[in-house]
């Protein structure tokens, strides 16, 4: 499969994914036109026009982080709880992050006034305080072991200083200790952000 990605973007979180689910991939890059690196109009795969996009071997393609996030815990067996509590906490992270922070970066990435980030600002540091509650002193955000949360957690946690937002004390550890796994090491690298 290949994933299609922007170096930094949030495709990162599924690049992590797929290394630490040990899935078999090759990572092709758009450029600011949108032409893949291998020449390819990427419009033409994905009618949306961003990043992240999954094509498969049989050419079909996937978007969004969320189920492309979900594809991949599904296919390799990994980084998502089978059943229980877990499971829906992971997924419930991940479509918070999808929903209510994600797009709260937006102002910071483009030419807003200053009324509109400090909005932004605002609710990132509400949503902040929620994940970090969750979070509490646990090693991952929904337990004793990665999750395909923590791989979008990571990327969106990379982007906070952008927006002038401190990070809670955990989730700054926790940043901390997703950055120093060769998951995310290798993803970092082959993105040339290390």
């Amino acid at each position: 499969m290949n994933l299609i990605y922007y170096p930094a973007a949030c495709s990162l979180a599924d690049h992590i994914a797929l290394i630490e689910a040990g899935l078999s991939h090759k990572i092709i890059s758009i450029d600011h036109d949108r032409m893949t690196e291998d020449g390819r109009d990427f419009r033409a795969l994905n009618p949306k026009g961003y990043i992240p996009a999954l094509e498969l071997e049989d050419g079909s393609i996937l978007t969004e982080n969320p189920v492309i996030l979900n594809y991949i815990a599904e296919t390799s067996g990994k980084l998502l709880p089978r059943d229980g509590i877990a499971r829906w906490r992971a997924l419930e992270a991940l479509a918070f992050m999808a929903s209510e922070i994600h797009g709260s970066y937006q102002p910071f990435f483009r030419d807003f006034p200053e009324p509109e980030k400090a909005r932004a600002r605002e609710k990132l540091e509400k949503c902040f305080a929620i994940l970090s509650a969750q979070l509490g002193e646990k090693p991952f955000l929904v337990g004793d072991e990665m999750t395909i949360a923590d791989c979008y957690l990571f990327w969106v946690l990379m982007v906070a200083p952008k927006s002038g937002v401190e990070l809670p004390e955990n989730l700054g550890a926790l940043f901390a200790r997703l950055r120093a796994r060769p998951s995310v090491a290798r993803a970092l690298a082959e993105e040339g952000l290390s």
